[in-house]
C-alpha cells in the first residue's frame, strides 16, 4: 500500500520482516533511490543501533540530464539509460524484500517538460514511483544524511552538495549528540557538473575557460552570501566545512593517492582545504585522455570532473575554510534516516 497520504512518497511494499524485534524502525527493510541528472544510485538498509547497514547497493552514470539545459527535455537514449538501471534498482529492492521504500528525481525531471512523462515510464515500466522533489527538500535531505559526520564539537556547519545539474549550499546549527541538524539557510543553484560541462566544455579546458565557469558560480552563489553574510559569521563561531558529491570525494581520493576509489578511506575523512584545492589545480590541468585513464576519474567522469572542480574552486573562494571533511552520503542517507523515524512513530505498522 502508498502511505502518500500521510507521508509523501514513501511507500510500503509487502509484508513487515519478522526476523526478531518487529516494531517501529526494526520491522522493516528500507530502500531509498536517487535519480539524478548524471547518477542513479540506490541503498538498501537495515536499521542497527547507530544508524542502519547498507545490506546491498547500486550507482551507474546514466546521464538523464544530458541536453536538457538546450532543449528543455529528456532525451530518448537519456531516459533509456536511466530506465535500464531503474530496472536493476526494482530487481535488487524485490530480491531484498524491501518493505518500505523511497524514490525521488530532482533536478533533470525538475526541469525537463517531459520529467513526469518519464516518470510514469517508469511507473509502468520498472513498478517504481518516483517523486519530483523540489530543491528545498533535496537540500535538507541531503543535510541529514551527512549528520553522522558533523563535528559536535563546532557550533555550526557550512554544506555543500556538487550535483550533475544543481548545486546545493546549506547552514546549519548543530544540535545535541544524534540530535539532527536545524537548517538555518540553504542555497540551490541550477548549475552542477553536466550542465557547466555542456555549457563550457568538459574535453580540453583552457585555463580562460576555467576561470569563467569559477567566475559563473561565483556569481550565482554571491547573493546567497551577501544576503546571509555567513564569511562573517563563520569567523565569528566555530563552523565545520562539509562537502557531498562525487567531485569531492574524487579530490579526496587523488589527495590520499588511492589507486582505486575506495568509499572505506574517503567517507568522513577529514583534509586541509588547501591541499584539495591543489589537486583541483593539478586536475584541472590534466589532458582528458589523461584523466580518462585514471582509476579514480575513469571515462565515465573525464569530460565532467573539471566542471566540479570549478564549482568547488567558487565554493571556497566565498567560503575559505581550513579543513574540509568529505562525505560520501548524502540525499539517499537522509530518506533513510527519515524512513526509520516515521517507521518509529507507527506509520507504516499497517499492511494491506
Amino acid at each position: 500500500m502508498s502511505a502518500g497520504a500521510v507521508i509523501p512518497g514513501a511507500t510500503l511494499r509487502g509484508t513487515p520482516v519478522r526476523d526478531g524485534a518487529s516494531e517501529g524502525r526494526w520491522a522493516h527493510t528500507y530502500a531509498a533511490l536517487d535519480l539524478g541528472t548524471n547518477n542513479c544510485r540506490l541503498l538498501v538498509a537495515r536499521p542497527t543501533r547507530g544508524g542502519f547497514r547498507v545490506i546491498d547497493s547500486f550507482s551507474r552514470i546514466v546521464r538523464l540530464g544530458q541536453g536538457v539545459a538546450s532543449s528543455g527535455r529528456l532525451a530518448e537514449p537519456a531516459m533509456e539509460r536511466a530506465l535500464s538501471a531503474l530496472k536493476v534498482c526494482a530487481g535488487k529492492m524485490n530480491r531484498r524484500q524491501v518493505t518500505v521504500s523511497r524514490s525521488v528525481a530532482t533536478e533533470a525531471c525538475r526541469k525537463a517538460v517531459n520529467g513526469r512523462e518519464f516518470l510514469d515510464r517508469v511507473a509502468a515500466e520498472t513498478g517504481l514511483t518516483l517523486d519530483i522533489i523540489e530543491p528545498a527538500e533535496e537540500a535538507r535531505l541531503a543535510a541529514v544524511g551527512c549528520t553522522p559526520l558533523m563535528d559536535r564539537g563546532c557550533s555550526h556547519a557550512l554544506v555543500f552538495d556538487i550535483g550533475g545539474g544543481s548545486t546545493e549550499v546549506m547552514w546549519l546549527r548543530l544540535c545535541g549528540e544524534g540530535a539532527q541538524p536545524n537548517l538555518l539557510a540553504w542555497t540551490s543553484v541550477p548549475w552542477g557538473v553536466v550542465t557547466l560541462a555542456e555549457a563550457y566544455g568538459g574535453r580540453d579546458i583552457s585555463n580562460a575557460i576555467y576561470g569563467a565557469m569559477v567566475a559563473r558560480i561565483e556569481a550565482e552563489l554571491w547573493p546567497f552570501e551577501e544576503a546571509r553574510q555567513l564569511r562573517r559569521e563563520m569567523a565569528a563561531v566555530k563552523a565545520q566545512m562539509l562537502g557531498t558529491s562525487g567531485t569531492v570525494t574524487t579530490l579526496a581520493a587523488l589527495k590520499l593517492d588511492l589507486p582505486r576509489y575506495d568509499r572505506r578511506q574517503v567517507d568522513g575523512v577529514d583534509l586541509e582545504a588547501g591541499d584539495l584545492a591543489d589537486v583541483s589545480r593539478r586536475l584541472s590541468a590534466m589532458s582528458y585522455d589523461e584523466r580518462t585513464l585514471h582509476p579514480c576519474i575513469g571515462r565515465g567522469r573525464a569530460d565532467l570532473v573539471i566542471a566540479g572542480c570549478a564549482i568547488f574552486d567558487a565554493i571556497f573562494h566565498i567560503w575559505p575554510s581550513p579543513r574540509i571533511r568529505v562525505a560520501d552520503r548524502g540525499v539517499r542517507d537522509g530518506m533513510l534516516f527519515h524512513l526509520m523515524d516515521q517507521a518509529d512513530a507507527g506509520l507504516f505498522s499497517t499492511v494491506s
